[in-house]
């Protein structure tokens, strides 16, 4: 069986040293170097996790044609990628670390564009087991012959769409939706859990909407009652990452023909060991090889 991961794909890159002064001209902490780490970020990541356990994944993108967008490809390494052009350049996102923790965020690149959709990504998706569309706000998810295609293929094949704040809606009939609780909040003007999942759910047309709120785990709204899942206490010190692991296990496990709540709590308990693990900021190009992550 054979996942697509549909989405938008960053480059991540994170700085990691000590911190045991500050600068004299400006009270801000100076940062020693002692690492840097590339990884697939966005898309990437969901669909490198997926891909961790030894499943059949597919990455359908768009990879600019630029020195970051090499590096990315690089990054991505024996990941089958099926790619269009992509006319901005590569969103990296680059974290300066200290002690486990991040003192600071540099983004560059990755201005909301139009990249292509090409008939091979079309294709990737048509023949896959199941779909993740792994939203990042950067054009993908409104691409008509995407969503058309996708809409046709809503009523066989298990589509979960993890939304973001600058997508587009999901197409209707899609198996789950995973908007985390700050998102669900934005779309659907309610503060509360179950009113949001419930107009959610309505209004996307969807066969059922998870809401996930981090350390109390995830409301699932389906036809009938709501379900709270809880999560595992877990220390997190860096959360990054948690919301695509959460969707690829959801969408890896209902397409092995898991129902919509056993498929919620797997996702739930898999981000739970990936935050207790490190989180994003723990994997490596070893660890990602060997399928050490949920």
């Amino acid at each position: 069986m054979s996942l697509a991961v549909v989405g938008d794909t960053l480059l991540d890159i994170d700085l990691t040293g000590s911190v045991t002064r500050l600068c004299p001209d400006a009270p801000v902490p100076v940062l020693d170097l002692e690492s840097e780490l590339a990884r697939p970020g966005g898309a990437g990541l969901a669909a490198t996790i997926a891909a961790s356990g030894g499943l059949d994944v597919r990455l359908v993108t768009a990879i600019a044609d630029d020195t970051d967008g090499d590096r990315l490809r690089k990054v991505l390494g024996d990941m089958p990628v099926v790619a269009g052009p992509s006319w901005t350049a590569t969103p990296v996102k680059t974290r300066l670390r200290a002690a486990g923790q991040s003192l600071v965020r540099v983004d560059r690149g990755g201005d909301h564009g139009d990249p292509v959709v090409t008939d091979e990504m079309l294709d990737a998706v048509q023949i896959a087991d199941a779909v993740l569309v792994s939203d990042y706000g950067r054009g993908i998810a409104q691409d008509k012959r995407l969503r058309d295609l996708l809409s046709q293929i809503a009523n066989r094949t298990p589509i979960v769409w993890d939304p973001h704040p600058r997508g587009p809606d999901p197409v209707r009939g899609t198996r789950m939706v995973t908007p985390n609780a700050a998102e669900a909040t934005a779309a659907s003007d309610s503060t509360d859990p179950c009113q949001a999942a419930e107009l959610l759910r309505a209004r996307w047309r969807a066969e059922a909407v998870v809401i996930t709120m981090g350390s109390r785990g995830a409301l699932l709204k389906c036809a009938g009652d709501p379900v709270t899942i809880p999560a595992p206490r877990t220390l997190v010190a860096d959360p990054c990452g948690a919301g695509d692991c959460f969707a690829a296990t959801v969408a890896v496990r209902l397409m092995s023909g898991a129902g919509s709540e056993d498929a919620v709590r797997s996702g739930v308990d898999a981000a739970s060991r990936f935050l207790a693990g490190g989180g994003a900021a723990a994997i490596d190009e070893q660890t990602l090889r060997e399928g050490d992550q949920p």
